[in-house]
């Protein structure tokens, strides 16, 4: 596996062009750093960005940036809250090993399917996640972006629950 087995999975658009940015960002390098990461390049998708900082001394996520549609699901800013407060005591540990992998190893993480399940908002989307490093050595973050289309009421009950997890080593 490799970061072009990774875009090959990526179906939407936005998300395929995000990856590709990350990817041309780091150049040579392992891991792209998040002042690597050029808003402009990307400014269209900003809305579906999220980021997290992570301290391997405290193994702890904090909140660096969501735009505004991740905002919108969430109810609140990420900047500066620590993963814990934004997510729900029942998914928190399966979202924080989720992140986890992603800069521990490091390694990509595509997902699709139901992507809101734990804030109880159904709706078919697809996501991404992938490690950065400030330094230039072991991820000291991660960068995502989540595509999410809301479902009508009345689809609700039919719509599938779970997200399709799916990993990519960095190759």
């Amino acid at each position: 596996m490799s970061f072009a087995d990774f875009e090959q999975a990526i179906e939407d658009p936005a998300l395929r062009v995000i990856a590709r940015h990350w990817n041309s960002v780091r150049g040579d390098r392992r891991l792209p750093g998040w002042g690597d990461i050029r808003p402009s390049a990307i400014a269209v998708h900003l809305p579906i960005i999220w980021s997290y900082r992570y301290d391997r001394q405290s193994d702890r996520f904090v909140g660096r940036l969501a735009g505004d549609a991740i905002e919108a699901v969430f109810s609140h800013s990420f900047r500066g809250v620590p993963m814990e407060d934004l997510f729900p005591p029942g998914a928190l540990a399966h979202y924080f090993a989720r992140h986890r992998r992603v800069v521990i190893e490091p390694c990509f993480f595509h997902g699709y399917g139901s992507v809101f399940d734990h804030l109880e908002r159904v709706g078919a989307g697809e996501r991404i996640i992938l490690p950065l490093s400030d330094s230039g050595g072991e991820a000291d973050g991660i960068l995502g972006a989540t595509h999410y289309d809301p479902a009508s009421p009345a689809a609700r009950d039919s719509f599938p629950a779970g997200e399709v997890e799916e990993w990519f080593s960095l190759g």
